[in-house]
């Protein structure tokens, strides 16, 4: 069985690169490599300047759909980025490791492979799991995103410092 790389780890991906973001070829490509992108697709070198420059524009087009203003306009924006990065479904068997798809030709940029992974893995995210599950942290000055993988879909707070942090708060000034 071949796991879906464009399921969840693809929007964590996402997070995990608005929130820290890459500031060189090799930085990008380990943070690919830690998010289960196979090695092969971001070796050294394979990896540049143009790509991190890219992928920044990429994530500036998926942080409008984190703070899309209602559903029908977080569709609208992935459908563009579905537009724009993804071709049509493909069947793959290219590494000899079993069949799986793509959404991608073979040999892409890694900013393309990237930005269809994310695409891809985004619009999947909202369909399985609701299309309000992704999010900006509710504490007051923490501007972190979140992608809400929780069961019952309530996160509201980018971890659980953030969530503890506002609940002490909350506390508090019903205390005062």
């Amino acid at each position: 069985m071949h796991l879906n790389p464009y399921g969840a780890d693809a929007v964590l991906l996402a997070v995990n690169l608005v929130t820290n973001p890459p500031l060189t070829p090799a930085e990008l490509a380990a943070r690919c490599v830690e998010s289960g992108i196979d090695e092969s697709h971001v070796r050294d070198g394979q990896v540049t300047a143009e790509d991190v420059a890219t992928v920044r524009i990429v994530l500036d087009e998926w942080l409008a759909v984190v703070d899309a203003s209602d559903e029908q306009k977080r569709v609208d924006l992935v459908n563009e980025m579905l537009a724009k990065y993804t071709e049509h479904p493909r069947l793959t068997n290219h590494a000899g490791d079993g069949w799986h798809m793509h959404y991608r030709p073979f040999r892409v940029p890694v900013w393309r492979l990237v930005a269809t992974l994310i695409s891809t893995g985004t619009a999947l995210h909202l369909v399985g799991r609701g299309i309000s599950r992704l999010g900006r942290c509710a504490m007051d000055g923490c501007e972190k995103v979140y992608a809400d993988l929780s069961r019952g879909g309530k996160q509201r707070y980018c971890s659980p410092a953030c969530s503890n942090r506002d609940a002490v708060r909350r506390h508090r000034a019903r205390t005062a």
